[in-house]
């Protein structure tokens, strides 16, 4: 996987999210996408569910004009982040 284009692609959905590199690409997507599963960015009393987060992410990624690998791997890191949060 590579997480620099992902990074880039994350970034062309996401077009007003500054996202820094953190200490690494793979580091700095992941974090981004946890923070917009927990939906960190918005008042705690209008926050989404993880699940429906997740929903809201994938379609926007299944909608958008990425390629389809990309879409597939995006949407599996979300998956993937959203299983980790749900153990937690």
């Amino acid at each position: 996987m590579n997480y620099q284009q992902l990074l880039i692609a994350y970034r062309n959905l996401w077009r007003s999210r500054e996202l820094p590199i953190r200490s690494n690409e793979e580091e700095t997507l992941k974090f981004a996408i946890v923070t917009d599963i927990k939906d960190d960015m918005t008042h705690p009393r209008l926050r989404k569910t993880p699940l429906q987060k997740f929903q809201l992410a994938s379609k926007r990624i299944i909608e958008s004009s990425l390629k389809p690998d990309e879409k597939v791997q995006l949407i599996q890191m979300h998956l993937t982040q959203l299983e980790n949060i749900e153990e937690q």
